[in-house]
């Protein structure tokens, strides 16, 4: 079974030349290298959750802290963590992790 990535679950038309950067720009998580492989994703495809600045809903959200109510009950999220399992699901990047448990 091949791993969708959210905007290819959300059909957002924002992953790098899709049919709405050009209006909107392409989404933080779309180009977010650092989070790459995460999730069995690309880039930030498959942890768009905590990657500040994405676009759903019809807004821009903010971090992870802001937006963790709404996103956790999203599809998005919900499939991903169902397909990557209790022992491989990664609910934030590492960095992000890191500096939380340092504040």
């Amino acid at each position: 079974m091949q791993k969708l990535n959210c905007w290819e679950i959300k059909k957002c038309g924002r992953e790098p030349g899709g049919a709405k950067t050009a209006d909107m720009g392409a989404c933080p998580a779309a180009a977010d290298i650092a989070a790459n492989g995460l999730n069995s994703g690309k880039n930030g495809g498959r942890i768009c959750w905590a990657i500040a600045g994405t676009f759903c809903g019809g807004k821009v959200q903010g971090d992870f802290a802001q937006k963790q109510v709404s996103c956790m009950s999203c599809e998005v999220f919900k499939q991903i963590k169902r397909e990557e399992g209790a022992e491989n699901f990664k609910l934030m990047k590492a960095k992000q992790a890191y500096q939380a448990a340092v504040r």
